[in-house]
């Protein structure tokens, strides 16, 4: 299947490290429809369901492609402190995590009811990995993912219910493992392939080239230090990230462009990156990645950064 390179990221959507009101999430989306962006992204988690409903009713009766995911169910009962998850006004439930065969089953079939569409178009397993859940926890959710949850995923794909399967998630191992238990289309990829980090050059990337699974890169912004902010991956920079975010600023401003758009437009100079994803806050970030996203970016910027050690030699550009 088809997508567009520039899609739209849910996570804002549910009040993820923002306070927005669904009139203005609804708005956003409006604006993203109106400036020809056709792909979203949503989750259970974003909002504990509520991205899925405000991009379930701007999307009924329209022409769109739509992730979601699963690994995750809700329960009712709200969290007591929901800033401790970075989320402003969530709807009052809670997670449980749930990798098997009828989690995945249960979740896809509670997807759709928040949203209140027929269809999902590629359905993601979300946050699996260390990262997300420490090596042991983690080791008993990819069990569970290879042994039950993988066939349930395959089995929606086979029946025509989603037309893609893949995961969501922000790091490079645990999709390099995934790819030994199944055939899998796409891996959405979270701050990975930035022009900070290009770790996925070495062997993420060639494996999935083998294996035809293709990339959609989120988080090209990482977190939002490649736009000013001092937030990386999901956190306060570090002092060495930030260092790097400001290198990498000195040479877009020597050439005169943003170093937004150079961001945005970077991962999809690799052939294996199908779309990027960000997400932005509200409809005046949308308009303004929207410029950036075909702004110009001379081939001699690429080569500057190269030439200063801040890109990998390997990694392919944009054609100017």
């Amino acid at each position: 299947m088809q997508i567009d390179t520039l899609g739209l990221g849910g996570a804002p959507l549910g009040g993820n490290f923002v306070d927005l009101l669904d009139t203005q999430a609804k708005e956003l989306v409006e604006a993203a429809k109106a400036a020809g962006i056709g792909y979203f992204d949503t989750a259970p988690w974003y909002g504990f369901g509520r991205s899925e409903r405000v991009m379930g009713d701007m999307l009924r009766g329209t022409d769109y492609v739509l992730s979601d995911k699963v690994g995750r169910l809700l329960r009712p009962g709200a969290v007591p402190n929901p800033m401790d998850f970075g989320m402003v006004d969530p709807l009052p439930f809670h997670v449980v995590y749930d990798y098997g065969y009828d989690g995945i089953m249960r979740a896809f079939e509670d997807n759709l009811q928040r949203l209140g569409l027929d269809r999902i178009d590629i359905l993601l397993a979300h946050d699996i990995g260390a990262f997300q859940h420490g090596a042991a926890e983690n080791a008993r959710h990819f069990k569970d993912l290879a042994e039950g949850g993988y066939r349930a995923m395959d089995e929606l794909r086979r029946g025509g219910l989603v037309k893609a399967i893949g995961l969501g998630v922000n790091e490079n191992e645990v999709c390099q493992d995934a790819l030994g238990i199944g055939e899998w289309d796409v891996f959405l990829l979270a701050g990975r392939y930035t022009l900070l980090e290009q770790t996925p050059l070495d062997a993420l990337f060639p494996s999935c080239a083998a294996a035809g699974t293709s990339i959609i890169c989120g988080g090209p912004f990482n977190s939002g230090i490649l736009v000013g902010r001092e937030m990386w991956n999901y956190a306060k920079a570090p002092a060495e990230v930030l260092d790097k975010a400001r290198a990498l600023g000195a040479v877009a401003d020597d050439f005169g462009i943003p170093l937004a758009a150079a961001a945005l437009q970077f991962p999809l100079g690799h052939e294996i990156v199908s779309s990027v994803i960000p997400g932005p806050r509200d409809k005046t970030e949308l308009q303004q990645i929207v410029e950036w996203f075909h702004a110009p970016i001379p081939a001699d910027f690429w080569t500057a950064l190269k030439g200063r050690g801040l890109l990998a030699e390997g990694a392919p550009v944009p054609a100017g």
